[in-house]
Formats: structure tokens, sequence, C-alpha cells
């Protein structure tokens, strides 16, 4: 039931990343950086996909992903098109990754060492989920404020 709604949680706000980049008015404003913002929403929305595809993906879909997290803050002017695919990709991935284990896994211990210490299976998945909303707001307030909007 937990991980049921867990995959329901992530593929509501995967797609609300999807609606953020959709409405960016121009694609110029989704790579933009100014004054103290230090990442575009382009460049987040790239950070989410590569975050949750290297644990979640590797972690639990037992998928081959190699993380470049540089690439995730340096690359400019991506597609969207390619954005969607990379987003619909992700749900695909965090879905096949979550069905892989059952509720009563949750207190075991999170199959990648993320930080110093292992980490209980549930934590790391709710974490990994605030992470991705932490920089959903961030895409939100980004094209608002250099749109205007």
């Amino acid at each position: 039931m937990v991980i049921e709604s867990l995959k329901e949680l992530y593929n509501r706000d995967l797609n609300k990343l999807k609606k953020e980049i959709e409405l960016y008015k121009n694609d110029t404003t989704l790579w933009k950086i100014e004054n103290s913002i230090k990442n575009s929403g382009g460049n987040l929305c790239l950070h989410i996909i590569g975050n949750l595809k290297t644990y979640i993906g590797n972690g639990l879909a037992q998928i081959d992903y190699v993380r470049q997290r540089d690439l995730e803050f340096s690359s400019r002017f991506v597609e969207r098109k390619e954005l969607y695919e990379k987003i619909d990709e992700t749900i695909q991935i965090v879905g096949q990754g979550l069905s892989k284990i059952t509720d009563e896994q949750l207190t075991e211990t999170f199959p990648i060492i993320i930080w110093e210490n292992k980490t209980e299976m549930a934590f790391t998945i709710i974490h990994l989920h605030s992470h991705l909303n932490y920089h959903l707001g961030q895409i939100n307030y980004h094209r608002r404020i250099l749109e205007k909007t």
C-alpha cells in the first residue's frame, strides 16, 4: 500500500515537472541564469532526472545508468522534446524500481550508499521524492521570476 502511494506521488510530480517545462514561454528562458540564480530550469530538470535514474534506477530498477552529474548543471539548450522524453523515461524507471520492492522491504537498507552511512529504504525513497519536489519548486520560481508571470 505504501509503495503504491509512493509510485503515485512520483508519477504525479514527474508529470508536474513536464508541465513546468512546458509552461516556459521560450527556450532561452528555460536555460537562463541571472543575478543570484545559479541553476536554470533546464539544468534542474536534468539534475532531477540524473538523481532518480542513479538512485532508483540503478538501486531498485537495476538499470545500467552512468551519471554525469557535472553535465546536469553545465549542459545548455537541450531541446524540450528531449527533456520530455527523458522525463517519460524516468517515470517508467521509477515505477519499475518501486514495483520491485514490497512494503515489508521498506525497513531494509537501501542498496546504494548515498551519504556516509547506510540508510533505510523508506527514508531514502522519501528523501528522493522530497529532493524532486525541492527542485520542482525552484523550477517554478525560476520560470515565474524570469518570465515575470
